[in-house]
């Protein structure tokens, strides 16, 4: 099948609750693809769902904004930086550093990990009214566009683009910031995945109804209070704050929460030493009674002690239960043989306990600016970074050894290194220790009036012309990898604008029709190009794509996708292009894929013609896509 795309500006994050719908309801969407709801409903009906009468949710102005840019194609492309990427330390990681807004980065990646991340945790802008936090937009819409795509009337519009336009940090500014990033990053979460979100009391009310309806209401899994600071502020007038909040929703309801491991301090207060009864390990005697009110009844029998005292209860096991534990040595009857029997639990077989939801006893944020000063040699080049303690702890909930951990508010990049630290500490332990991170920075630059120290720092020490929180993420990472002899690197891209007058907009390529001068285009130009496009193809940034020699015309192949991107390509090149399909069983394209503009429409042609017979005559099923 032969096929022309507009790809490069039309990055989408795709809409997998949408393609659900229309796969298991297709009737329900006329021929121009519009769902019919009350056809929709009907179909509900006939299968006895009942519709909820009440109902209750959020509005801002700046919702329909917000809810556009969600869908809105992405504006820019992916540059990789190829010198930092194939250094040994970094050439074969699978983490990932990217530059960018972090907005743009989840609509690319929102097609490669697609339900590929088992965890997210972020640290927005608390929207304090100190934190710098205004709402920014570079996208220009006009009021009849926006009118148009937003399903609004245009005065309407005109009322939201007034305020989009304004650099407000209200909470309608901050929800409209907020809405479109954790609505792509949901589709991101593999289904038993989880997203914590750090926030503070000014946004915290806003956040949870957001979530609720991103999320869904049955998705909540908890509102964690952290005890960021020991000490009481003598600065507030009415309730001093300490502690902040951690949200945290899970995609669907197969996500689970990892038990917390004990603690020493818990170990030794809890569990006995091993004696000449209990010789398997520290143990402790848990309670075998049921209360009389619980549901579940339990089992009414006498139990007679070694002493020959009766108690006669309620039981959690039958008697049959009981007698096993019994020849197992597992009851304890207290010191003197004669106490209520309890069962016996080893050390070695407990599986942790289930987390609280306050956390007094984690790192607060001054060991978090401790870690920084200790990386930097007692620079402060922040004053609000997390502790690493603190995301170990969420990370170690929500995640085991191979997982993906995303964090697009990635700050000083604390959480890429908690992650190796908890795969230094697995491996330690005999555990794979294999977690990857994908880390976003936005390259906010950073103002030498507030923070003198930072800009001194990234323009003389990392010799940086243009001193941005991004490098502070990057010499983070490097230095806390160093640490600990963390060996697992990281690779780096970054967004870039899509290039100026790069438009297509004819439905066929006509050679006659200049729409684009792509001898400007540099091979740096067409690296980026093709690395959006694989993006966009499922292939993660991280796997390389295989160069493909084709008589001397070199194309790029990987994931089942060929990319013929440069000029030149002749007739030969297509004979020994049909040739390796057909005797060499490593390649199987299911897809080749050519950038337009480098192809004249002849030859074109002539590649759509031979691909088709060629594969109509082996019964292969191979799409040939013309791409700009």
């Amino acid at each position: 099948m032969a096929d022309n795309q507009n790809t490069t500006q039309n990055i989408i994050a795709p809409n997998n609750d949408l393609e659900i719908v229309k796969k298991n309801f297709p009737h329900c969407f006329d021929k121009s693809g519009d769902f019919d709801f009350e056809k929709f409903k009907k179909e509900l009906t006939t299968s006895e769902i009942n519709f909820s009468k009440e109902s209750y949710g959020m509005d801002w102005l700046g919702k329909s904004y917000a809810r556009l840019l969600a869908t809105d194609p992405a504006k820019t492309l992916i540059k990789e930086d190829i010198d930092w990427n194939e250094k040994q330390e970094n050439k074969n990681s699978e983490n990932l550093l990217i530059k960018g807004d972090n907005l743009e980065v989840l609509k690319h990646l929102s097609n490669a990990y697609h339900e590929k991340v088992k965890m997210i945790y972020i640290d927005p802008p608390y929207n304090t009214g100190s934190d710098g936090f205004v709402y920014e937009d570079d996208r220009k819409f006009t009021v009849e566009q926006f009118s148009e795509l937003a399903g609004v009337d245009e005065e309407q519009a005109k009322k939201i683009l007034s305020f989009v336009n304004s650099k407000s940090n209200s909470h309608s500014a901050w929800l409209t910031f907020m809405y479109p990033r954790l609505y792509i990053a949901k589709q991101l979460l593999k289904d038993d995945g989880v997203i914590f979100v750090s926030i503070d009391d000014n946004e915290v009310a806003q956040l949870r109804i957001l979530m609720d309806e991103i999320f869904g209401e049955e998705n909540f899994v908890g509102q964690i209070l952290w005890k960021r600071k020991k000490e009481i502020s003598s600065d507030s007038k009415k309730i001093a704050i300490q502690g902040e909040y951690v949200l945290c929703f899970s995609k669907t309801l197969k996500a689970e929460i990892n038990n917390e491991l004990l603690s020493d301090e818990y170990i030794k207060k809890s569990y006995n030493e091993p004696n000449k009864i209990y010789t398997k390990g520290k143990w402790r005697p848990v309670p075998i009674t049921v209360s009389k009110g619980l549901s579940g009844g339990g089992y009414n029998y006498s139990i007679k002690t070694p002493t020959g005292k009766i108690h006669d209860k309620l039981w959690a096991y039958p008697e049959y239960g009981y007698k096993e534990l019994l020849e197992k040595g597992l009851i304890y009857f207290g010191v003197d043989g004669n106490a209520i029997p309890q069962k016996i639990i080893y050390l070695h077989e407990s599986s942790g306990q289930t987390i609280s939801n306050y956390w007094d006893n984690v790192a607060t944020n001054k060991e978090g600016k401790k870690e920084i000063l200790d990386f930097f040699q007692d620079i402060n080049l922040f004053d609000t970074a997390k502790p690493s303690k603190l995301i170990k702890k969420i990370i170690s909930l929500a995640t085991t050894s191979n997982d993906l951990i995303l964090d697009f508010f990635a700050g000083s990049g604390t959480t890429g290194d908690a992650v190796m630290q908890l795969n230094a500490e697995d491996r330690a332990n005999g555990k794979e220790g294999n977690r990857k991170y994908i880390l976003v920075q936005l390259p906010e630059l950073i103002d030498p009036k507030k923070n003198k120290t930072a800009y001194d720092f990234v323009k003389n020490e990392l010799g940086v012309d243009e001193p941005t929180i991004f490098e502070i993420t990057k010499e983070r990472l490097v230095r806390a990898g160093k640490k600990i002899d963390d060996k697992s690197g990281f690779k780096i891209f970054e967004t870039q604008p899509i290039w100026e007058d790069y438009e297509f907009e004819a439905k066929e390529f006509d050679a006659q029709t200049k729409l684009f001068d792509e001898s400007k285009l540099s091979s740096e130009d067409l690296q980026t190009l093709l690395t959006t496009w694989k993006t966009y193809d499922n292939i993660s940034l991280t796997e390389s794509l295989k160069n493909v020699d084709l008589e001397g015309y070199t194309g790029y192949y990987g994931n089942g996708r060929l990319y013929l991107m440069n000029k030149g390509f002749e007739t030969k090149n297509l004979k020994a292009l049909l040739n390796k399909i057909d005797e060499d069983t490593t390649f199987n394209p299911i897809s080749i894929i050519v950038f337009g503009y480098h192809f004249r429409s002849k030859v074109l042609r002539e590649i759509a013609e031979n691909v088709s017979n060629y594969a109509n005559k082996k019964k292969l099923d191979i799409d040939f896509i013309t791409r700009y």
